[in-house]
């Protein structure tokens, strides 16, 4: 009786699960960042960067394109509205959580930097700050930011918050606040959704009233600045004021 020969058959080598295409472009990316740094990357570039945590498993190149071609830049993206965002097909909560938490800290870091040190001496700062709190907002905001007798920021605050064109100041308001804060200084700041910064004949004339009623009790104001997208306007640089 001839011997029984078991043989055991080998299952076919197992193929490795593809690799998505976008891994490569993902290192590639990682690297030029790194070495060459942010200002080799276009914006949507960065902004694919910025989606790759909230979107581990998508490449994210489409829809950052998608939304710098919504919202025109990086800044107007994180800073754009979370129900427009939602809006953008393929953006969910993990990507706009990612968005708003970019927004965030720019916002932080700018603050740092004008409470750290004298307003009017670090000038650029200010404009910074301003800029990153309020260009972007699909509402006009007028912001008060108070300082000391050494310019030191002593407080920061949102005193009104209007329509797409219009906020109601009332100068009294203004100055019972700074009273309140024992402030000897302020700079006024709001912003234009429309994108343009240029002053209107009712800016020019509410920053005079609050002026008028600054001056005799000693507080000065600096400036009344007016943020948008486009830039900003300084209405003591235009000497308007």
């Amino acid at each position: 009786m001839p011997a029984r020969t078991s043989s055991k058959s080998s299952d076919p080598p197992s193929k490795p699960e593809d690799t998505p295409h976008y891994h490569g472009h993902r290192e590639r990316l990682r690297e030029r960042f790194y070495s060459a740094g942010a200002d080799a990357l276009s914006d949507y570039e960065l902004l694919e960067m910025a989606l790759f945590p909230a979107l581990p498993r998508r490449d994210t190149k489409p829809l950052a394109k998608m939304l710098i071609k919504t919202f025109g830049s990086f800044a107007e993206v994180v800073h754009a509205p979370v129900a427009r965002l939602r809006e953008i097909d393929g953006v969910g909560e993990s990507a706009i959580n990612q968005l708003k938490l970019i927004a965030a800290a720019a916002h932080r870091v700018a603050k740092g930097e004008v409470n750290s040190r004298n307003a009017l001496s670090s000038w650029n700062e200010v404009i910074d700050y301003c800029r990153t709190s309020m260009a972007f907002s699909d509402k006009e905001q007028f912001r008060l930011l108070f300082l000391d007798k050494r310019n030191q920021l002593i407080a920061d605050e949102v005193q009104q918050t209007g329509t797409v064109d219009h906020t109601p100041v009332y100068p009294r308001e203004v100055i019972k606040r700074a009273l309140e804060l024992s402030a000897t200084a302020l700079i006024l700041v709001h912003n234009h959704p429309s994108g343009d910064p240029s002053p209107s004949q009712a800016d020019i004339q509410m920053t005079k009233a609050i002026i008028d009623i600054a001056k005799p009790l000693g507080i000065a104001v600096h400036d009344h600045i007016i943020v948008g997208r486009s830039g900003h306007a300084s209405l003591r640089g235009m000497r308007l004021i």
